[in-house]
């Protein structure tokens, strides 16, 4: 089974899923090995590894010691091309579709590819959408691209086809690590009622019940990053995975 098949499995038996997103840059190395165990109990489905910069240099470790203690898929979320490594399951292969920066809707990705194809590293094609959370984030200021505005729906749907209709794989709508406000149901909502594509959503979301919204919308996963940074236990990763899993 491929991990996408996999995480399409996940979405079938629980309903949606919860991807945990890990910044190699925020981790405390000690704690990080129990971390990864404690949170796969608490009901994390996957592992995304990446950042919108990379100031250490324990990638490839920070991806070999999730891989050591979770069976669960650990998933490359590259925030730039030096961020890809054999010892991931596979990698999420970003089209920023929501920007006019060539770089990120093909340069990139020609450089890339070959090293992702050498690897035998599974490349999960995902259009990548920001939306404007609020504040200008990490990804909006190092992609050189605006956001998505957040009342302007149909923009949304607009590309949200498109990516449909090119063949990629995933959507991901993204408000930003650390967005003000998180990407609105309301265009979750639209967004799945035109489009097939199964839908990831992170950026800015703080609680279980917004996460769970974000299901009720449509998403068929949910990403937290910076709020489990902050209350990094169990019983907070306990009770995102309970929101987002349906019975």
């Amino acid at each position: 089974m491929t991990t996408l098949e996999h995480l399409l499995q996940i979405k079938r038996d629980r309903g949606a899923g919860y991807l945990l997103l890990v910044d190699p840059d925020k981790i405390d190395k000690a704690k990080f090995p129990a971390f990864i165990r404690e949170a796969t109990t608490a009901g994390a489905d996957a592992f995304l590894v990446g950042g919108s910069l990379m100031l250490s240099n324990e990638f490839d470790e920070t991806l070999k010691t999730i891989k050591e203690n979770t069976k669960a898929p650990v998933i490359i979320f590259p925030g730039s091309v030096s961020q890809v490594s054999p010892e991931a399951d596979a990698i999420l292969f970003l089209l920023l579709i929501s920007g006019r920066n060539p770089d990120h809707l093909i340069g990139n990705q020609v450089i890339a590819a070959p090293i992702i194809k050498r690897m035998g590293l599974e490349a999960i094609s995902t259009g990548y959408m920001l939306i404007d959370g609020g504040n200008v984030t990490s990804a909006e200021f190092m992609s050189n691209t605006k956001p998505i505005p957040r009342e302007k729906l149909d923009i949304a749907v607009a590309h949200a086809l498109a990516a449909e209709l090119i063949g990629l794989k995933m959507l991901y709508l993204e408000a930003g690590s650390g967005a003000k406000q998180s990407v609105p149901d309301e265009m979750i909502k639209k967004v799945t009622q035109y489009c097939s594509l199964p839908v990831i959503v992170g950026g800015g979301i703080c609680t279980p019940e917004e996460a769970r919204n974000k299901i009720k919308a449509g998403a068929s996963f949910v990403v937290t990053g910076t709020v489990i940074e902050q209350n990094s236990n169990s019983m907070v990763i306990k009770e995102f995975a309970q929101a987002i899993h349906q019975s």
